[in-house]
């Protein structure tokens, strides 16, 4: 079988014992992905030989020694290109740094191996959205991967990427990893350093890993974790070995279960599996408690007015003076503004371009920005008073299985409520985690659901040691499609 559906752990043991090299897993990782990302579309590019040679001065005896990772298109790799999946950027742009998250991965001996594909600037939830190319659902290549770490989660799923890095600013980790099958980890706000992360709303954006299994996730953690002066939101507190909680029981712990994420209109065999799940965690020791989160109905509209709010202020920098695409046509400046970015920029970031500029404008600020502000306070004051009954909340990550490709392409709003159970969790700046519960048929297929666990700010200890009791009480540790 390839090296490329190992998980870390077991990498971790061959790499250490001299039974396999770093090079042996890149050559079979870059095999794996010849053959197979013509048909995914995961990849929209990989440096063999660069990673090689970065794998010779690798310390094996680092905690992530030789393990090649996976990068989304939208954290910055020294001297590789950073696209975001946009025109805007795609050959005309090579990051002169590391992202702090890439930093802390090399100090742990991991070598950056491979750009992900996502929605552009990380703008949807089916990597539909990406200007490059088109990625396809491991399970049912008819199907969308989720979004907009679509790229990162179907380079696990499909078995050509040991782990990947994605960023999460409404579920863009979660989403992907229940669609796709595998496991993903949005960290507390302020965890992971965004330094290097090409933002799109600074409020909400965090990276975070999509593994196999929950284990490696945790050791992702591990080094992604930390302080980093450059980013003023990174929290200077400690950062634990979160393989401690691996393990452990989860007797006594009490389980949440909002009423307003277990409702009507979920795809039955979503609430199947996750109800299947729920009893799982029951005959381990969990108590389930029933729970409200009252202003869960304002998350997604809260959300839509936040993010683009704030992705129109951060894209204003695509302008075509400093980097990126430049039109050829424009004869004087105001013009060359304008067509740089008609040209440059596809049609869903326009759409949220537009949105967070209007909401921004003299005269609807109060009566949409503010108000929005103020919903996402109710939102997060929600989840303090249910965490101050229960130690986790429990919940589906997706309200339905993988989609049709094109099948929402004219329902942006459609679209938009794939997100309704992850904004929540953003909006709040919680952490939470999806792993796989289950599957469900359809047309022959046989497609992955997700089971989204969130817990209290920075208890991501808790979060892991459930997850990983229920992934194995489950035994639907991800492996290669």
């Amino acid at each position: 079988m390839s090296l490329a559906t190992s998980t870390i752990t077991d990498l971790r043991q061959k790499l250490t014992s001299r039974e396999i090299t770093s090079r042996d897993v890149l050559e079979d990782l870059a095999r794996v992905i010849e053959q197979k990302n013509p048909d995914l579309g995961a990849y929209l590019g990989w440096d063999l030989e660069k990673a090689l040679a970065e794998a010779e001065s690798v310390d094996l005896t680092l905690p992530l020694g030789g393990i090649p990772i996976g990068i989304k298109d939208n954290i910055n790799v020294l001297g590789e290109p950073c696209s975001c999946g946009s025109r805007m950027l795609a050959g005309t742009y090579r990051a002169p740094y590391d992202a702090g998250a890439i930093s802390n991965l090399r100090k742990a001996g991991v070598v950056p191996f491979g750009r992900l594909n996502m929605d552009e600037f990380a703008m949807g939830s089916s990597t539909e959205n990406s200007a490059l190319a088109l990625t396809r659902n491991p399970h049912d290549l008819s199907r969308i991967p989720g979004g907009s770490s679509g790229g990162s989660a179907a380079a696990v799923a499909g078995g050509i990427a040991i782990a990947t890095l994605g960023s999460d600013t409404g579920g863009s980790i979660r989403q992907p990893a229940a669609l796709c099958g595998c496991v993903g980890l949005k960290p507390t706000y302020g965890r992971v350093s965004r330094y290097g992360l090409v933002a799109f709303a600074s409020s909400l954006d965090q990276i975070g890993p999509l593994t196999k299994t929950v284990a490696d996730s945790a050791l992702l953690l591990n080094s992604l974790c930390g302080k980093d002066e450059r980013d003023s939101t990174s929290l200077s507190i400690p950062v634990p070995d979160f393989t401690a909680a691996l393990g452990r029981d989860i007797k006594g712990l009490r389980i949440g279960l909002p009423r307003e994420y277990f409702i009507s209109g979920i795809h039955a065999g979503v609430s199947a599996a996750v109800n299947g799940a729920v009893k799982k965690l029951e005959s381990l020791g969990a108590i389930p408690v029933e729970i409200s989160l009252p202003h869960t109905d304002l998350g997604v509209s809260t959300y839509y007015i936040i993010a683009p709010a704030e992705a129109s202020a951060n894209l204003a920098r695509f302008d075509g003076v400093r980097y990126g695409h430049r039109s050829a046509a424009a004869t004087d400046l105001l013009e060359h503004y304008m067509m740089t970015r008609e040209e440059g920029f596809g049609p869903e970031v326009k759409r949220r371009i537009l949105l967070g500029t209007y909401v921004l404008s003299s005269g609807y600020y109060d009566a949409y920005y503010l108000k929005a502000q103020r919903a996402r306070t109710l939102i997060r004051q929600d989840f303090e008073a249910a965490f101050a009954a229960v130690d986790i909340i429990v919940s589906p990550t997706s309200p339905a299985p993988a989609h049709k490709l094109g099948e929402l392409k004219d329902n942006p709003l459609a679209a938009y409520l794939e997100d309704v159970f992850t904004i929540p969790v953003n909006l709040a700046g919680l952490p939470a985690i999806s792993l796989p519960c289950g599957s469900v048929q359809a047309e022959g297929a046989s497609l992955p659901v997700g089971i989204q666990l969130i817990s209290k700010p920075l208890d991501e200890m808790t979060l892991l040691r459930v997850a990983d009791a229920l992934e194995h009480a489950l035994d639907q540790t991800s492996g290669p499609v």
